[in-house]
C-alpha cells in the first residue's frame, strides 16, 4: 500500500508578491502584475511588458558573497525554499537527512547569466573576462543543488524538466519518491528568470506573445475572445512534502495533502499543442485514476491557461472530454492572467494556489474575461474571486514539446 503524502510549507516569489500571503491576496483580488520591462531596455522591441518579480534585493534573502555567485532564477529559488521551510518549521539533521530529497526544477536555468557572460566575451573577445562561477549559474539543476547545499539534504536532488510543466512534474516526482517509500520529505518547486532580451526576442518570433504594451493590466485575457498571447513572467514556488507519519510525528502542520498525478506526452509538435488535447486528456484522467477520484469530486481546477490561441481552447476540449457533463459544473480559473507565464516556475505558483484554494475554500479568478472565445465555454471564474465549498482541486500544467502534467490536492482530514 503506498504512503499518504502531504503539504506541510509554501514559499512563493511571484509578480504580484514576495512572499506567500502577498502573493495570494493580490491573487484573490484580481491584481495584475504585468507592467513596463525593466530589467532590460525593450525600446527596440515589440514587446515591452512583462510580470517582473517587484522590489527584488538578492541581499535580503542570501550573502552578498552567494548573490554574485548566483543567477536570478536561483536567488529566487533560494527565497521561495527559505519561505516554504520556515513554514513548515522542518529540521534537516544527521537522523533524516538522507531520507530527505530537493527537486527545485527550471524551466530554462540560468539564461540571464549565460546571456551577459555571452555578451562579455563577444564585446571584449578575452575569455578570461568572464566569470569563474558562469557554469554553475547556468545548471537548471543549480537552483535545487544550492537549496541541497544551503539546508544539507542528502536524498535525491534531481530536477526533471518538461517545459512549462516543470514545476509541477517536480512535485510530482517528489510526491512519487515519498510515497513509494524511497524518501520521507522532499523540497519541490520550481524557478525561472526568462525576462531577458534573446528570451522575449524567441517567444515574440514564435508568435506566443502578447505586444499591448500601452496596456499592460489587461494583457493578458485567458479564454478569452480577443486574448492576444502570453505575457513573460519570473518568481519560483516551492513546497515541502512529507509522508504523513513523518509529518505527524514532529507535530507539522498540515496544509493539505496530494492525492494525484497524472502526465503524458503529445507527441504531437515541438511548439503547438495537439489541438485535440489528447495527451492533456489523459494526463488529467491519469491524475483522476491515481488518486481515486471520480470528475465529480474535483471542486475547482486551476488551468493552464495561457491565452495563447492554441492552448486555451485545447485545454478547455480536454477538460470536457476528461470531466463529460462535469466540466461546465466545476469552476476553472487562470491565475496566470495576473502572474503572467513565469515558464517552469508557473506550474509551481498554481501548485501553491491550489492549496491556498483549499485553505480559504476560494476559487481565484480570470481576470480580463469580459468576452469567452466560443471555443472556450466553461466557467472560468470571470473577474471575481468566488467562495465555493473545495475539497479537492486540480491542477493542469503543459509545456513546449508536448508535456501535460495534471495534480490533484484535497483537504486534509
Amino acid at each position: 500500500m503506498m504512503r499518504r503524502v502531504v503539504v506541510t510549507g509554501l514559499g512563493l516569489l511571484s509578480p504580484v508578491g514576495n512572499n506567500v500571503e502577498e502573493s495570494w491576496s493580490a491573487i484573490k483580488a484580481g491584481k495584475s502584475g504585468v507592467a513596463p520591462i525593466t530589467l532590460f531596455d525593450p525600446q527596440d522591441y515589440l514587446v515591452k511588458i512583462a510580470a517582473e518579480v517587484k522590489n527584488w534585493n538578492a541581499a535580503d534573502h542570501m550573502p552578498a558573497k552567494e548573490v554574485r555567485r548566483r543567477d536570478r532564477y536561483q536567488q529566487f529559488i533560494v527565497a521561495a525554499a527559505n519561505q516554504a521551510v520556515e513554514h513548515s518549521g522542518i529540521t534537516v539533521d544527521d537522523g533524516n537527512r538522507y531520507r530527505i530529497g530537493t527537486l527545485i526544477g527550471s524551466s530554462v536555468g540560468g539564461v540571464g547569466s549565460y546571456y551577459n557572460e555571452a555578451k562579455v566575451l563577444f564585446d571584449t573577445g578575452d575569455p578570461r573576462r568572464i566569470t569563474p562561477f558562469g557554469i554553475p549559474m547556468l545548471m537548471v539543476n543549480g537552483g535545487s543543488d544550492i537549496v541541497s547545499i544551503d539546508y544539507g539534504t542528502r536524498g535525491p536532488s534531481y530536477v526533471p524538466i518538461s517545459a512549462c510543466a516543470t514545476g509541477a512534474d517536480c512535485i510530482g516526482h517528489a510526491f512519487d519518491l515519498i510515497r513509494w517509500g524511497r524518501i520521507e520529505a522532499a523540497f519541490a518547486g520550481c524557478g525561472d528568470a526568462p525576462i531577458i532580451p534573446i528570451g522575449i526576442a524567441a517567444f515574440d518570433r514564435v508568435g506566443a506573445c502578447c505586444r499591448e504594451n500601452d496596456a499592460p493590466d489587461t494583457a493578458v485575457r485567458p479564454f478569452s475572445k480577443d486574448r492576444a498571447g502570453l505575457v513573460f513572467g519570473e518568481g519560483a514556488g516551492v513546497v515541502v512534502l512529507e509522508e504523513l507519519e513523518f509529518a505527524k510525528a514532529r507535530g507539522a502542520n498540515i496544509l493539505a495533502e496530494v492525492v494525484g498525478y497524472g502526465v503524458t506526452s503529445d507527441s504531437f509538435h515541438v511548439t503547438a499543442p495537439d489541438p485535440e488535447g489528447i495527451g492533456a486528456t489523459n494526463a488529467i484522467l491519469g491524475a483522476l485514476a491515481d488518486s481515486g477520484l471520480n470528475p465529480t469530486d474535483i471542486d475547482y481546477i486551476n488551468a493552464h491557461g495561457t491565452a495563447t490561441s492554441l492552448n486555451d481552447a485545447m485545454e478547455t476540449k480536454a477538460v470536457k472530454r476528461a470531466f463529460g457533463t462535469h466540466a461546465s459544473q466545476v469552476p476553472m480559473s487562470s491565475t496566470k492572467s495576473m502572474t503572467g507565464h513565469g515558464m517552469g516556475a508557473t506550474a509551481a505558483f498554481e501548485a501553491v494556489f491550489s492549496v491556498l484554494a483549499i485553505r480559504d475554500q476560494v476559487a481565484p479568478p480570470t481576470i480580463n474575461l469580459r468576452e469567452a472565445d466560443p471555443e472556450c465555454d466553461l466557467d472560468y471564474v470571470p473577474n471575481t474571486a468566488r467562495q465555493v465549498k473545495i475539497e479537492h482541486v486540480m491542477s493542469n500544467s503543459f509545456g513546449f514539446g508536448g508535456h501535460n502534467v495534471s495534480l490533484i490536492f484535497k483537504a486534509f482530514c
